[in-house]
């Protein structure tokens, strides 16, 4: 299926591993020209070169931490004018709230709220007037069913559905929509180390636990960041305008809700 995407340009933030790197990954292999970003400058270059040779497609890298006022900048001079932003980042680790002050909550605000509508605010104009545009957003199943451990990212996650709410509507008559993707449990750094938390704080054999955790998911087994990318790229399609302020979970049927 063409995806009707082919030459577009992309933005798509902390991608050099994980659910970041399986939407780049989707998107270079529908033709779109992406620029990926994060910190750790020889682990994006070999993601780059990987994708390429996925792809076939050129994949321009920028070190930054997309989390930073000179981060943002360094990517949108890499890539002024993007037809698709995939934001995201990494998720601030798990704990007790007892635990967390200003700085904890204001760096996760940051992280997982500001940052996103800051690169929405600087790229969404433009998508207008070209009347074409396509924002995602990955946050976290845990906007739907919460997870303790998880508090700082359930609040700044949620701050963030808040306001895209708001903001979606207001674009879909010039072809640009915004939304969200809720990940459950994927196989990645993120979802392997919080499943070790869990199993460190009951005082259980990490592989036992494991194998304990993954028989109690739905699908008997954690997501692929290809499963996650495919579903990125339709979202930034041809055919997806008409989709716009949505919550998309990817949970493997986790969510055990009727809305």
């Amino acid at each position: 299926m063409d995806l009707g995407i082919s030459g577009k340009k992309a933005i798509v933030c902390a991608a050099s591993k994980g659910l970041g790197k399986g939407c780049a990954t989707a998107l270079a292999k529908e033709g779109v020209q992406v620029t990926i970003c994060a910190r750790n400058e020889q682990l994006l270059a070999t993601t780059a070169q990987e994708i390429e040779q996925i792809s076939g497609n050129k994949v321009l890298y920028v070190v930054a931490d997309i989390t930073t006022e000179t981060g943002r900048d360094s990517l949108l001079q890499a890539c002024p004018d993007p037809d698709i932003l995939v934001n995201n980042a990494g998720g601030p680790p798990p704990g007790d709230f007892h635990d967390w002050r200003q700085k904890e909550w204001f760096d996760a605000l940051n992280a997982n709220m500001f940052s996103a509508i800051e690169m929405i605010r600087r790229t969404i104009d433009t998508m207008t007037n070209r009347g074409f545009g396509r924002i995602l957003n990955i946050t976290s199943s845990t906007v739907k069913a919460p997870i303790a451990e998880l508090g700082l990212s359930n609040g700044a996650r949620c701050g963030l559905t808040g306001f895209i709410a708001g903001l979606a509507r207001q674009h879909v008559k010039q072809n640009v929509t915004v939304n969200n993707l809720l990940p459950g449990f994927f196989d990645t750094d993120r979802g392997r180390a919080i499943v070790a938390k869990q199993a460190q704080e009951r005082n259980i054999d990490i592989k036992l636990y494991q194998q304990q955790f993954l028989a109690n998911l739905c699908a008997g087994r954690m997501g692929t960041i290809e499963e996650f990318g495919a579903t990125c790229a339709f979202l930034c399609s041809h055919y997806a305008g008409y989709i716009s302020g949505q919550n998309i979970l990817i949970d493997g049927g986790l969510y055990p809700g009727t809305f």
